[in-house]
């Protein structure tokens, strides 16, 4: 498989969730571009133990360390010169997850100083798939506007909800459920869930 994902990772809580979506699509062959916030770093770091704070270079030797096989690429936010941050550079899209109110709100309103916001301009521009797992409860009246209005764009918001019917034991069952919804819109197989019969 040759296609091209961006992941960003923000500093909402539910790291874990962009985490096993990278692992997943580079399970499948995916080349993936990686961007965590400087929050996301910290709240990844507190959440799951992986550090992937530093530079663009030493986070990239650390998050290759940690992903271990795959194709992999970690640009820094701060990189607005990095290959993803131009309509040119082709993906299939985006996944934002977890992702933040605050991010939210910078790509609803065009407001793109760092590289996630600015990719994420891009697959709208572009007319790519953009998919975002909002992380925050309760929902105010603009979140849940942000939201309606990006929808109204095409993009896609899969909310960290994980369903019950198949019975989750652990924590990374209800994980795993969230990270299949979204590898279904990318018509991506797994078997992270067992679907309703």
């Amino acid at each position: 498989m040759d296609k091209k994902y961006t992941v960003a990772i923000t500093g909402a809580s539910g790291s874990t969730y962009g985490i096993r979506l990278v692992e997943e699509l580079l399970k499948t062959g995916c080349h993936v571009n990686l961007v965590i916030s400087a929050t996301g770093k910290d709240v990844l770091l507190h959440e799951t133990g992986i550090d992937l704070r530093g530079n663009e270079k030493e986070a990239g030797k650390k998050a290759k360390k940690h992903f271990k096989k795959g194709d992999l690429t970690l640009f820094d936010n701060n990189n607005l010169f990095a290959a993803i941050s131009s309509g040119s550079h082709k993906t299939e899209g985006m996944i934002i997850a977890p992702c933040s109110m605050g991010t939210l709100g910078r790509i609803t309103s065009g407001h793109s100083q760092k590289l996630i916001e600015r990719t994420a301009d891009v697959m709208l521009k572009e007319k790519r798939r953009l998919i975002i797992v909002p992380r925050e409860t309760p929902l105010n009246q603009i979140h849940l506007e942000n939201m309606l209005k990006l929808s109204r764009m095409n993009v896609d918001i899969v909310p960290a909800m994980p369903a019950f019917y198949q019975r989750p034991r652990t924590v990374d069952d209800m994980v795993n459920f969230v990270v299949g919804k979204v590898l279904d819109l990318l018509c991506i197989e797994h078997n992270l869930f067992e679907r309703w019969k």
